[in-house]
């Protein structure tokens, strides 16, 4: 039971990111809220796979770290879907991942020159891109006929607030989930305020099994393989220095060779993601936190938590009730 509910703790921590990325790029592409709702529980179901391959010694460099869909790739394939299409963005990131592989093995000699100043301004520069989606969420989204209603702008800012007074006010865990509190909150006021569509979830199934190619089949275009192999790279410095933390946490010296497989790992999921027509991985920094808060150091929790996201990602009913989170709450 200890096992589980830790197992659960790291679901819940990483849970708004895996199921915030989908809905915000399927919203984008002008995906119908079916295909949100397989897109989100695909993704939860590939973040699964991930991790099992970062986790497990034999393909990863068996630390207790969970992957996810990396933020820095949101903004890239927005823009590749709506401008190259959907084939295009898949094909592009199958490529990207076939090229992290191999490079894999000399990737560790650079991280050197990388330092956070150069990442951290790399992610500033993605978070201002993404403001303009962001604030077209916030209105109502665009073309809506209540677009720019004070009743959006209100449970969007409430949103914020209860996400920043969460994360100002509490430790631990509960800091840990102040983005998926902030959405629960803003989702709940929203139903009183009677914006939002609860019909997805009777017409989802309860079971379904995660589709290779669902949505498309690959086309290749080089500067969008150019473009999600710099995203790629970005991720792997950022997972650099979660490989690092989780070292030094659980007391377990790396080696090159364990960077190396560090980075396939993600190379392979970045491929098996594309396949699958999902996102690009990386090394969530929100879940060390919880390993060193908790002390449980043991792969045995991340394994749990990875048998209860594939257990999720088979239940496309999850995927609907995610993608009930009204767009001012997104925003």
């Amino acid at each position: 039971m200890k096992t589980f509910i830790l197992s659960l703790q790291h679901l819940l921590a990483m849970y708004a990111g895996a199921i915030l990325v989908p809905i915000i790029v399927g919203t984008s592409l002008d995906f119908t809220p079916e295909q949100i709702a397989f897109l989100v529980t695909v993704d939860i179901f590939m973040c699964g796979v991930a991790t099992f391959l970062q986790v497990w010694k034999g393909t990863g460099i068996g630390l207790p770290i969970v992957l996810g869909c990396t933020f820095t790739a949101v903004a890239p394939m927005i823009l590749i879907g709506q401008t190259k299409g959907i084939g295009d963005l898949y094909g592009s990131l199958f490529l990207s991942g076939i090229l992290v592989v191999i490079i894999a093995p000399f990737f560790s000699y650079l991280v050197k020159f990388f330092p956070p100043v150069v990442t951290g301004s790399v992610v500033t520069i993605i978070g201002i891109n993404l403001m303009p989606v962001a604030m077209n969420y916030l209105a109502g989204g665009e073309g809506a006929k209540d677009y720019g209603d004070p009743k959006n702008i209100l449970l969007g800012v409430i949103t914020l607030v209860v996400i920043l007074l969460v994360q100002r006010f509490t430790v631990g865990f509960l800091k840990s989930i102040a983005i998926l509190i902030g959405l629960i909150v803003g989702t709940l006021l929203a139903g009183f305020l009677g914006i939002v569509d609860v019909n997805q979830i009777g017409t989802a199934h309860w079971f379904a099994l995660p589709q290779p190619f669902r949505f498309s089949t690959f086309s290749f275009d080089f500067g969008a393989t150019l473009v999600f192999f710099i995203v790629a790279l970005v991720s792997l410095i950022e997972s650099t220095g979660v490989y690092h933390a989780l070292s030094e946490i659980t007391g377990k010296p790396l080696e090159r060779k364990d960077f190396r497989k560090g980075y396939t790992a993600e190379g392979i999921a970045i491929i098996l993601g594309s396949i699958f027509n999902a996102f690009p991985y990386t090394a969530y920094s929100q879940n060390v936190g919880l390993v060193s808060l908790s002390g449980a150091k043991k792969n045995k929790v991340i394994y749990g938590m990875v048998i209860l996201l594939v257990i999720c990602g088979c239940i496309p009913k999850l995927g609907a009730l995610a993608n009930m989170i009204p767009l001012p709450v997104l925003g």
